[in-house]
């Protein structure tokens, strides 16, 4: 009798102890990021988005930061500390209460390795539903020097040989280990037990349980997968290499949806960026975390959005910023050189260039001329400014908040406004212009003997 992975419970053990000292980085190797989202974010994604039911996390000592960063990213997973360092078996067992669960599959990833996708963990686990007790995720590694090989009997996996136990045979073998595993759940604590330490770290390597399962006379199998889905990060190279291959997934995605990306390989998303249909992205364009985007709206060359909403046919930039908060309405813009920050932008509103507009509502129709700066911060607290629809701002005024502008209202140019302007008022807020005949000259001799004397 067999089982699909779908109707089976599986627990997903996240081994993510370990320290990456070849980051070179006070930050813990696993909450460096990709794509906007920390390592272990990414796989603990794969996890819940293949089907697991259960998530665990082993994370090393005095490890807060990334304890923190698990319940951020998926709330319901238990968190284990792994206290002492002897080996990857060991760490598994760390997370032995959750394993005693009882679930169908245990699943082993790895913190450091983002770009394994949800169909390759559901393949991953769907020999056990087979009858198999074990199964090792496997690559044929375009250079396999360093990885351990996997060695096979037929069909069935009998060792995996860390190339320096290998003999000259074994190190021709391309099929290597990808480190991730499936188990049995109801043999996973019996078979993990069983592993010695008897070698020259005496560590517990997770990697002998084939040998274990294998003279217990228990089917092993191995499930293949492409390199590059098994890329690990250990030094900011391999982090480099799983940003590019993470970039080339999401691009693809989007213009397999609909989008025109002019350059792909200048524009820079993020895992959760989203898009309507037809949109248009120009060269050197960067997407960080939390953006959606309509359909028909257009990203202007370099430009940079994050934490932000672009409504249908929205035009943004070229070198425009919307910052987190930012919400462009259908047919607003923000043309170039301006910057959104926690506001809303009104249908058909513009900010057609050079403006900053942070803490503000926006009516639509509104135009703010070249210059416009809402002074939102007092140095200590943030204020709001609220601009009436069809409100019109002259160029180079500054509004300082809190203050509002009627709907209609007409502000002139180069109007510094600290009190509210009601509907259809005109205000103008500057000195009146003094002109002293003859003055000029006179002024510049004087910087000028100034300077030389």
């Amino acid at each position: 009798m067999t089982a699909s992975p779908s109707s089976r419970s599986c627990l997903t053990v996240v081994l993510a102890a370990g320290e990456g000292t070849r980051m070179r980085s006070d930050t813990p190797k696993v909450l460096h990021r990709a794509a906007g989202r920390t390592l272990v974010a990414h796989a603990l994604a794969a996890a819940e988005a293949a089907g697991s039911t259960g998530l665990a996390v082993v994370i090393g000592p005095d490890r807060e930061d990334v304890a923190d960063e698990v319940r951020r990213a998926a709330p319901a997973a238990r968190i284990y500390v792994q206290t002492e360092r002897r080996g990857t078996a060991h760490a598994v067992l760390a997370a032995r209460e959750a394993i005693a669960d009882g679930f169908d599959d245990l699943l082993i990833a790895y913190g450091d390795t983002p770009l394994v996708r949800p169909e390759t963990l559901r393949r991953l686990r769907a020999p056990l539903g087979h009858g198999a007790a074990v199964v090792v995720l496997g690559f044929d590694a375009a250079n396999p020097t360093g990885y351990g090989r996997l060695i096979s009997d037929g069909p069935s996996l009998v060792a995996i040989r860390e190339e320096k136990d290998a003999s000259d045979e074994e190190r021709a073998i391309k099929l290597s280990n990808g480190g991730l595993m499936a188990i049995d759940g109801r043999r996973a604590i019996e078979l993990l037990d069983r592993i010695g330490n008897r070698n020259a770290k005496n560590e517990f390597y997770l990697t002998d349980v084939v040998e274990v399962a294998v003279l217990s006379g228990l089917a092993v199998a191995v499930e293949p997968a492409p390199e590059a889905e098994v890329q690990g990060v250990n030094d900011r190279a391999q982090l480099a290499t799983v940003e590019a291959e993470l970039q080339r997934r999401l691009r693809a995605a989007a213009m397999a949806g609909g989008v025109t990306m002019v350059a792909p390989e200048t524009v820079f998303l993020s895992h959760d960026t989203t898009f309507g249909r037809d949109v248009v992205i120009e060269p050197n364009v960067v997407f960080g975390p939390g953006v959606t985007v309509a359909d028909r709206a257009v990203i202007h060359a370099f430009s940079h959005l994050e934490g932000a909403s672009v409504g249908e046919g929205v035009s943004i930039g070229p070198f425009a910023r919307l910052r987190p908060g930012a919400r462009m309405e259908a047919g607003s813009k923000a043309g170039n050189f301006v910057e959104v920050k926690n506001a809303t932008i009104g249908e058909d509103a513009k900010l057609n260039h050079l403006t900053y507009v942070g803490d503000a509502e926006v009516g639509p129709r509104a135009n703010l001329g070249a210059g416009t700066i809402t002074c939102n911060y007092d140095g200590f607290a943030k204020h709001r400014t609220t601009i009436g629809a069809d409100a019109f701002i002259g160029v180079n005024s500054a509004l300082v908040a809190p203050v509002t502008v009627g709907e209609g209202a007409y502000v002139g140019t180069g109007s510094v406004v600290t009190e509210d302007v009601p509907s259809d008022a005109l205000a103008i807020a500057r000195a009146r212009q003094v002109t002293l005949p003859g003055r000029g000259a006179k002024l510049k001799a004087m910087l000028k003997a100034n300077k030389e004397g």
